[in-house]
């Protein structure tokens, strides 16, 4: 775990101005991820199985802080900044999601983790997707939460009833040239503060010290540059990911996990098309920030998708689906 390509703490820490929360049991650390530096948390069972967690928008490492000690018990834990997010640096590069994927992947590399699971929400579950395309032999399976995957899950048509547009109005917005920069730098707080607010089952999920935070990320130099550029190189990502597929599909296990106040109500059902062995469940009383508001769901889920003991799964509340042969 104490690689040389990788610092502790601060050292190397390439968002200095954005404040550093801690997890008790947990480091930081900043790695060489092909070019680019990334921020990486990590804690728990040095031996044990290895987990890379990846977040979405408007978030960063900071969505798993609740899952994380529960995962710790039992596995190596690892939260990565994806690039452009949290604490790790904001190139002017394609964010496209195989470009982000393989500086991930590297991140993984230069922790000295050559196989793990890989479990992601939302443009997390973007970048994993097109991660498992590439590098499916390092994988042992992966877990995708409530995600618009580009060119998989995500419609190729924004809806325009009002009952299901306010989930996805921002896709289209967020790839207008200019305007986005222009109304929303200054605002970001109010930005981050509604989808933090509008896409959890419970309004009150988050706390203003915890949509500060967030907000602080994105607003932090060439945050704001970066949470557009994903949607923004989308349908590149999309292209990348039906050209790897006609050559391939995805043989890893997948776990796919949907809420019942989520985006997509059937991730499993979504990426079947594309797997030999899907799993679906569905996490009760939650929206879309699955993590944040049922953590333990969540952490009951991945422990039995890696051990497959259905038995957490039931304790915990969750709905199960079945698994594809």
């Amino acid at each position: 775990m104490n690689d040389p390509a990788s610092t502790p703490r601060d050292s190397g820490n390439p968002v200095r101005d954005l404040p550093l929360p801690d997890l008790a049991g947990f480091t930081h650390r900043w790695v060489d991820a092909g070019g680019v530096r990334l921020h990486a948390v990590e804690g728990g069972q040095p031996d044990g199985p290895a987990i890379v967690l990846l977040a979405g928008f408007p978030q960063t490492w900071w969505a798993w802080r609740k899952v994380m000690p529960n995962l710790a018990d039992r596995f190596q834990v690892i939260a990565i900044d994806l690039p452009g997010q949290g604490h790790s640096e904001r190139p002017d590069i394609s964010y496209d999601t195989h470009t982000a994927a393989a500086h991930v992947h590297a991140a993984v590399k230069a922790l000295g983790v050559s196989t793990y699971w890989l479990v992601a929400h939302d443009i997390g579950a973007w970048v994993a997707f097109s991660l498992a395309l590439t590098y499916q032999r390092q994988l042992h399976g992966l877990a995708l939460l409530d995600a618009g995957i580009p060119g998989i899950t995500l419609p190729d048509a924004i809806p325009t009833d009002p009952e299901q547009a306010w989930k996805t109005w921002h896709f289209a917005f967020h790839l207008v040239p200019d305007l986005p920069e222009t109304l929303l730098a200054g605002r970001e707080r109010e930005y981050v503060g509604w989808f933090l607010k509008a896409k959890a089952f419970s309004s009150g999920t988050f706390d203003d010290a915890e949509i500060e935070q967030y907000a602080a990320s994105v607003a932090a130099g060439g945050g704001l540059r970066a949470s557009l550029a994903y949607y923004r190189d989308a349908a590149e990502s999309a292209q990348k990911n039906h050209e790897a597929l006609e050559q391939q599909r995805l043989t890893v296990p997948i776990l796919g996990i949907s809420s019942s106040h989520g985006s997509i109500p059937d991730m499993a059902a979504s990426i079947r098309p594309w797997a030999d062995h899907a799993t679906g469940i569905v996490v009760p009383d939650a929206g879309h920030f699955i993590p944040d508001e049922q953590p333990d769901a969540v952490a009951a889920a991945l422990t039995d998708f890696i051990t497959e003991d259905d038995g957490d799964w039931a304790a915990a509340g969750v709905r199960t689906g079945t698994r594809t042969p």
